[in-house]
């Protein structure tokens, strides 16, 4: 999937749970977009509800891997509940976290 201002990025839709039952397959399934892809990978998480340590780390995970192939690991549609986890865990300062447009203007 294409992204409008990056010709290049792709975009992978997050469930409602990332956890310790749905992590290996989210993550099998994140290595191959960032080994197969180009630009910028766009996480979009807004349908994500849950997320505990597993899978706060398969997402540190793929933005190590995607900064490794010199690419990056955007977080679109961030639910506040999760952001509140990013923000206590400090990883809001390590993941890049996408801005809605409606907040820039």
């Amino acid at each position: 999937m294409r992204v409008r201002g990056n010709p290049k990025a792709q975009v992978v839709r997050i469930g409602a749970r990332l956890d310790a039952g749905t992590s290996a397959g989210v993550r099998s399934h994140l290595h191959d977009a960032v080994d197969r892809g180009e630009g910028d990978l766009i996480l979009d998480v807004s349908e994500l509800e849950m997320i505990d340590a597993t899978g706060l780390g398969v997402l540190v995970g793929t933005h190590r891997r995607a900064l490794s192939v010199q690419r990056r690991l955007v977080l679109r549609g961030v639910p506040p509940r999760i952001m509140r986890i990013l923000a206590v865990t400090r990883l809001n300062r390590v993941l890049r976290v996408e801005v809605p447009a409606a907040a820039v203007a």
